[in-house]
């Protein structure tokens, strides 16, 4: 299926790794002008070349998606680089800390991030055919997942912004979405991690699966790349959630 995107202007935040990077290839290969930013600019540098060589105009830029100023500042300078913006791609999401500086840490990237990238696009998605706005939540947002702590509080109040938010923008012709990844398994990264050290957890997850298996950033970029197609016009507002069957609830 030809998902029409062909010349679209797409930014991803934390595009140089993981399901951000799997995003920014999808979207590529489907013929958008892509914009990233990360925080190691070698990593970008690669990531810009790579992209580059599908064919399309790629953009990259080392920015803390916890600083306003320079989070807009990307934002603009993609849009000049790319001749506008038709979809932004909410990624990025806090880490590292502890206590109450984790719950800070997380409101800043997770929440305020998004909030950011949202009003600082905000010009360019109104001159958009196909506005479209992606927040990357998780399914540790509907589902209790090892502790009460800030990623799955901020993750969870990410999906309410996505719902209110999709009801204001809609009579501008902006859609908003939101994906919820279960466990991803990324070759360095958290997943891998914990099947090294914690092998009975990681076991103990996989069982839980109903598909059997943990899923791929690629199965989760293609998710993307359908909602943001013109073909799902008339979606917006929802919450894609791509577990494997983890989650329990009944998806009504």
């Amino acid at each position: 299926m030809d998902l029409q995107l062909k010349g679209a202007k797409a930014l991803i935040t934390g595009g140089t790794k993981g399901i951000g990077r799997a995003i920014a290839n999808t979207l590529a290969d489907e013929g958008c002008n892509v914009a990233i930013c990360a925080r190691n600019q070698e990593e970008i540098d690669a990531a810009v070349a790579d992209l580059s060589s599908k064919g399309v105009t790629a953009f990259g830029q080392s920015v803390d998606v916890g600083d306003a100023d320079s989070l807009k500042n990307w934002i603009d300078a993609s849009a000049e680089a790319l001749g506008g913006v038709d979809i932004i791609v909410s990624n990025v999401s806090g880490g590292g800390a502890q206590g109450e500086d984790a719950w800070r840490r997380h409101l800043e990237y997770d929440m305020l991030g998004a909030v950011r990238m949202v009003e600082g696009a905000m010009s360019h998605l109104e001159n958009s055919d196909n506005g479209n706005v992606i927040l990357i939540s998780t399914t540790a947002a509907l589902e209790k997942f090892m502790n009460a702590g800030p990623y799955n509080a901020l993750k969870a109040a990410l999906l309410n912004y996505n719902g209110a938010l999709s009801q204001e923008l809609a009579p501008k012709g902006i859609r908003v979405n939101a994906v919820s990844p279960g466990p991803i398994f990324i070759e360095g990264g958290a997943w891998d991690n914990i099947k090294q050290h914690m092998t009975a957890f990681y076991d103990a997850t996989i069982a839980d699966i109903p598909l059997g298996r943990m899923g791929s950033a690629d199965e989760v970029a293609a998710q993307v790349a359908m909602l943001v197609s013109p073909h799902s016009g008339f979606t917006t507002g929802t919450n894609v959630v791509i577990d494997g069957g983890i989650t329990k609830r009944i998806q009504f």
